[in-house]
């Protein structure tokens, strides 16, 4: 591996994010999910059923990926997608009992995932937050309301002008 101790910061956290998401993966996939089928399991269960468009907005994803995401979640139970009652183009996505098996699950296998106190420091990890919030809120519009789930500010039709009116007169 080239000298680490010249790289930024920033390939630094990008590197260690990917290691430690690739490890998390390899003990997950005994379960039956991946990191981002456990965040998605882990805003289900805290949010309740949702649609899959939503669902992808809260975790700040395409809605495509997400879509590929639940359909390896639905194909080892762990959620069901219903059609929309109200928007019959959408979906409804909810957890199932599997699912929430499976988050506990995953939440053991994170906890033991990174060794040594310093990786599990709260200064490390009062840092990393504050690199998110900084860095995350900008990009996305998004706070933190929930810990660990983000919310969106405001929406594009608050946040747009009305003009409306400028148009039919």
């Amino acid at each position: 591996m080239p000298d680490m101790e010249h790289w930024p910061t920033g390939r630094l956290l990008s590197t260690a994010a990917r290691l430690v998401e690739h490890a998390w993966n390899e003990r997950l996939v005994r379960i039956g999910v991946t990191h981002a089928g456990v965040i998605a399991l882990g805003v289900l269960d805290s949010q309740g059923p949702m649609t899959q468009a939503h669902l992808a907005q809260l975790v700040r994803v395409q809605a495509q990926t997400m879509g590929k995401t639940l359909a390896r979640l639905e194909a080892h139970g762990h959620v069901t997608r219903v059609r929309n009652d109200l928007d019959k183009r959408s979906h409804m996505v909810s957890i199932t009992p599997a699912g929430l098996e499976a988050l506990h699950e995953a939440h053991d296998i994170e906890r033991t995932l990174l060794d040594g106190e310093e990786l599990l420091s709260e200064d490390l990890r009062s840092q990393l937050r504050k690199v998110i919030r900084e860095l995350g809120n900008p990009r996305w519009h998004m706070a933190v309301d929930v810990p660990g789930l983000p919310v969106p500010l405001e929406t594009p039709l608050e946040a747009a002008p009305d003009t409306s009116a400028q148009q039919t007169a």
